[in-house]
């Protein structure tokens, strides 16, 4: 293996200035050189009969569930759609075990406005405006996905199957009403105009009433990693999609997609080995991706490498 590789030496190795900083592969790339600012998002490869399924999501403006394997692309799908048909920035949701449905529309810091509240009274000579209550509210991802407007929001709802067990049943009733109540809002009247903060940008909306509706239903995208089943009545409302791995074909797509027509021409051994291998334990498509970059970048990928790359996703240390 080459030695000029390793930044890293430990030791004691005496400190030292790294004259040449690796490129990084372009997934991994932020700020103003990312993909996404620079030279749009990276191809979305889909089967035809998987494109359908997101079409017929778009055209019966429900929600399209996407489950599949780990690393096929779920998260993904969610922003090939907004980018290819410019539909802005995806609002992204990502829930845990104590997502609720209140989080995912509002918050209200209630603790902040009472404790500005309290140093305004204490205050001799309070200065500047009082703060309004819109100060204290921000939609949430949901709840910014529904405001109003010509044009959806793409909303990706991330592994849902994690959130708790009542979650996806009250999902349901947001998204056949296309709107929802704030409640702290809606006390102050039918025909007050709130201006609040959303989620993904410093811009304010102003919400009468306490009330936000879509004019347009947002495309929303859930996913899971099929850790739990959910109602019959939430499949029921969803257009439902499985991802399956990326073939060997699909994979030498993939890898000429991302690192050039060159790099993918010379990973053919490499996609051949990793597909091997997935047929023996879980491996995500990334895996393969950073094993083709590193040997790009002079490395030499060589078995005790790629056994490092290619542990399995269920593979517990012990």
């Amino acid at each position: 293996m080459a030695q000029d590789w390793r930044l890293f030496q430990g030791g004691d190795t005496e400190p030292h200035d790294v004259e040449s900083w690796p490129t990084a592969p372009p997934w991994r790339r932020f700020g103003d050189d990312s993909p996404s600012r620079s030279r749009g998002r990276r191809p979305y490869l889909i089967s035809e009969e998987d494109r359908d399924v997101v079409n017929m999501a778009l055209h019966l403006h429900r929600p399209l569930l996407v489950t599949g394997p780990p690393g096929t692309g779920k998260s993904t799908l969610a922003r090939a759609v907004a980018h290819e048909l410019k539909l802005g920035e995806v609002l992204h949701w990502p829930v845990n075990s104590r997502s609720t449905l209140t989080e995912g529309l509002y918050s209200y810091d209630a603790v902040g406005r009472l404790r500005e509240a309290s140093l305004r009274q204490r205050a001799e000579e309070p200065t500047g405006p009082e703060p309004d209550i819109g100060d204290y509210l921000r939609l949430g991802a949901l709840g910014t996905a529904l405001l109003p407007g010509d044009r959806p929001r793409v909303l990706l709802i991330d592994e849902l199957d994690k959130g708790d067990v009542d979650l996806p049943n009250d999902l349901l009733t947001v998204f056949e009403d296309g709107e929802f109540e704030i409640p702290e809002l809606a006390r102050l009247g039918a025909e007050k105009t709130v201006s609040v903060q959303v989620t993904g940008s410093r811009n304010r909306v102003g919400v009468t009433g306490g009330r936000v509706g879509c004019r347009i239903f947002p495309v929303v995208v859930i996913t899971s990693n099929g850790e739990r089943e959910f109602p019959p009545a939430f499949l029921r409302r969803c257009v439902r999609l499985d991802l399956k791995h990326p073939d060997e074909q699909q994979l030498q797509r993939i890898v000429t997609m991302h690192l050039g027509e060159e790099v993918g021409a010379r990973a053919q051994e490499l996609i051949t080995h990793f597909v091997s291998l997935r047929n023996e334990r879980e491996l995500a498509t990334d895996q393969l991706l950073n094993a083709v970059r590193l040997r790009a970048s002079g490395v030499r990928v060589d078995h005790d490498v790629l056994d490092k790359l290619f542990r399995s996703l269920n593979e517990v240390d012990a």
